[in-house]
């Protein structure tokens, strides 16, 4: 696996092995011994999710409280996404900054996105089928969010504004300027 540190350095892009043959292919899409390696720290992933959207959905961008705090493994199983990680960490030097990295069936690659970060994609082909882990359970009264089109953020979707598919609960996201509760860069999310 190769880890590729983005302009975020707590969000890593993972480029698995992938070896084929006229039979199809096989690669590894987890290494737990390699990830924490590579993120400098426990990890404990306790959950897989799976979700299925068409083109132009925007799930995000989500995050949740400690001590629901929650990183994830993204990948995509079907289709290409644009996945995209914000960082919300008061008095982070990349506070409010973000990454957004295409997963896709061809490429291959995952996004890890700590604790500390706001998580959200945008479906880029006719449909896209996503399966990751998260280290922590859902909890509702933990769950929190930005809206994704905040002028201070500038996320380019890669999708067209009137494609874009909301939930009533991402359509009514405040601005990270009006959010009430985020992270503190020196909180230790792991402890």
């Amino acid at each position: 696996m190769n880890f590729i540190q983005t302009k975020l350095p707590e969000v890593l892009i993972i480029e698995p092995k992938v070896f084929f043959d006229d039979r199809g292919y096989f690669f590894e899409s987890y290494r737990h011994d390699k990830l924490e390696e590579a993120i400098g720290h426990k990890i404990d992933f306790i959950q897989d999710n799976e979700s299925k959207s068409s083109y132009g959905v925007l799930r995000g961008l989500h995050y949740q409280l400690p001590p629901f705090a929650q990183s994830k493994l993204v990948r995509v199983i079907k289709g290409s996404i644009l996945d995209i990680a914000v960082d919300i960490r008061k008095g982070s030097p990349t506070f409010g900054k973000y990454v957004a990295a295409e997963l896709s069936e061809e490429n291959k690659r995952m996004m890890f996105i700590p604790r500390g970060f706001a998580h959200g994609f945008a479906v880029l082909s006719d449909e896209a089928i996503l399966a990751y882990k998260v280290d922590n359970y859902y909890s509702k009264e933990s769950d929190r969010g930005i809206a994704f089109d905040d002028p201070a953020l500038a996320i380019d979707l890669q999708i067209e504004s009137d494609a874009v598919l909301l939930s009533a609960k991402d359509r009514a996201q405040p601005l990270l300027a009006d959010v009430d509760k985020i992270f503190d860069y020196d909180d230790d999310l792991y402890a």
